[in-house]
């Protein structure tokens, strides 16, 4: 550990007890002695009593609390966190299942908001506004420039439900700026991105994050494929965050018998609480193949610890984030909250998936993925370092915790095609600005394509890579003949699954990039050959 960085911490101690100790010798002398340091008490109550009473200028208390608090917490461990209340309300919007707003997905492109999507049936669809179109002012206030961002976006387009935004926008094709008045209305969150069957008998359901909603949602989707005939199922939680322990927990009693612990939690202050499958779900018998990557954390983890524990199903991908932390919300009058760490997460084997951390140093924390990336854990599951002790399954297979979940079967990520030009092409945005540019150029031709894989078979014939690189040439990114020969197919992949987003929907996009996915590629492998539950357990003769 570099201890040079706790210099400017014990500097700005020190310089602290210097105030103090030259403030209560002065006030000593001329009678006015500080009662609230001799009393001691709450020292960082008192210092900034302090500093509001005699700091040589104006201070804004507020703000040095945002920023001192935040400090302490990071001493803690990395999940414990302050936020402020405008932070606050839109990690709740996140997973309440709606917020109230316009209705549309935008992207920034040249300091200007462009409209990437339009929720159907919601308040902008209604009133007029099409994807495509730059939104130029709000309530009659120009809003290009440098203080177009993302977070300046959402203060001002969201707003409570039935009150009205002036919107002006400046469309395709046309140099008069159109305005149009709407009316904000709910806008639902879906936490389910996709529904469908991936061949005749494997239906397939993609959870992107566990919300308030999300529980329902899947029962919805449950039902669709069961109107289609499936047979099997794939739960894809790749790149799944987490959410609510509760949205996971009552998925997760769908597919077990009774009586199966799911999760339990423990912490100094927090005795052991147990979740339990009540024997009530409607899918226990079914083959269930999990997918998970190093993006799957908290929630997610517990969802596959509770299947892979249990011998329910089969885990496939790469070994998860590792974040087995229990957070309590605490919130403040102003709207602020804190969210402190009270428990660990425990599989029903017993094994504790939090990573290994080092308090105060989140840097190092949450560079461990890049740490694994180098190390080669992506690419060979031989890299795999497990930190922690090894359990048993129910029918008594080794699994590991300290770091994860990690894959019954493991899935490496595909670098054949992989070179330093795609990746410079992916990491600058020049992917996304290209493709945004030629759905814009040529939207009126996109739509008519009604179904993805019509749209696929026109794309595949416009020789976009070729015309990516003569556009990323001009942007900055030198052409590279043999790198984007190499890279062919992963260009092509990675623009047209872009123009497909613009122009579609988040499943149609999934059923895109899934057709040539090697780990959805092993999960109907192990289906077809009946390996979706892991072997049971040998009679003992």
């Amino acid at each position: 550990m570099n201890k040079n960085r706790y210099m400017p911490l014990l500097m700005a101690l020190s310089v602290i007890v210097g105030i103090l100790i030259g403030t209560f010798y002065a006030n000593h002398f001329s009678g006015n002695r500080l009662n609230i340091i001799n009393n001691g008490g709450n020292r960082l109550n008192n210092l900034l009593h302090i500093i509001d009473d005699q700091y040589v200028d104006t201070v804004n208390i507020d703000s040095l609390v945002d920023r001192a608090i935040p400090q302490i917490l990071a001493d803690l461990d990395p999940h414990s966190v302050y936020m402020n209340a405008k932070d606050a309300q839109m990690a709740a919007d996140d997973l309440k299942g709606s917020f109230s707003g316009v209705g549309i997905e935008f992207v920034i492109r040249d300091d200007t908001l462009r409209v990437q999507g339009v929720i159907k049936n919601g308040p902008s669809e209604r009133a007029g506004i099409l994807a495509g179109d730059k939104i130029v002012s709000i309530d009659d206030e120009p809003f290009t420039g440098k203080k177009v961002t993302n977070e300046e976006a959402m203060r001002r387009l969201k707003g409570q439900k039935d009150t009205k935004v002036k919107i002006g926008i400046l469309r395709y094709g046309e140099k008069k700026v159109k305005s149009f008045t709407v009316t904000r209305g709910e806008i639902p969150m879906h936490s389910v991105m996709a529904a469908y069957m991936l061949d005749d008998e494997t239906g397939y359901i993609r959870i992107k994050s566990f919300g308030e909603n999300t529980y329902p949602e899947v029962l919805v989707a449950l039902a669709q494929l069961s109107q289609d005939g499936f047979e099997q199922l794939v739960i894809d939680l790749r790149d799944n965050t987490g959410g609510y322990l509760q949205s996971a927990v009552q998925i997760i009693n769908e597919f077990l018998p009774k009586n199966k612990l799911i999760v339990y939690t423990e912490g100094r202050k927090s005795p052991r609480q147990e979740y339990t499958s009540d024997g009530k779900g409607s899918y226990q018998q079914i083959p269930l193949v999990v997918l998970i990557n190093e993006g799957s954390a908290s929630a997610s983890e517990i969802f596959a610890g509770a299947i892979q524990d249990n011998d329910r199903g089969t885990i496939i991908g790469r070994r998860s984030f590792g974040k087995g932390l229990v957070q309590q919300q605490i919130g403040f009058p102003d709207g602020s909250l804190i969210r402190l760490t009270i428990a660990r997460y425990y599989t029903p084997s017993g094994r504790c998936i939090q990573k290994p951390y080092t308090p105060g140093d989140d840097l190092d924390y949450q560079g461990d993925l890049v740490q694994r990336y180098e190390h080669g854990e992506f690419f060979s599951q031989d890299s795999i370092k497990h930190q922690g002790p090894a359990y048993k399954t129910r029918i008594g297979r080794v699994v590991y915790g300290g770091g994860g979940i990690t894959p019954d079967i493991f899935v490496p990520e595909d670098t054949l095609a992989m070179t330093s030009y795609y990746k410079q092409a992916a990491m600058s945005g020049l992917i996304l600005q290209f493709a945004f540019k030629y759905t814009d150029d040529n939207r009126q031709k996109l739509n008519t394509f009604e179904a993805m894989n019509e749209l696929e078979a026109y794309l595949l014939k416009q020789n976009l890579v070729d015309k990516f690189a003569t556009y990323a040439d001009k942007n900055g990114l030198q052409r590279r003949n043999l790198m984007i020969q190499k890279s062919h197919k992963l260009l092509e992949r990675y623009v047209n699954s872009r123009i497909i987003y613009n122009i579609m929907n988040e499943e149609d996009w999934l059923k895109y990039l899934n057709q040539d996915d090697r780990v959805i590629d092993k999960a109907l492998e192990v289906m077809r050959k009946g390996e979706a539950f892991p072997k049971k357990e040998t009679p003992k003769k």
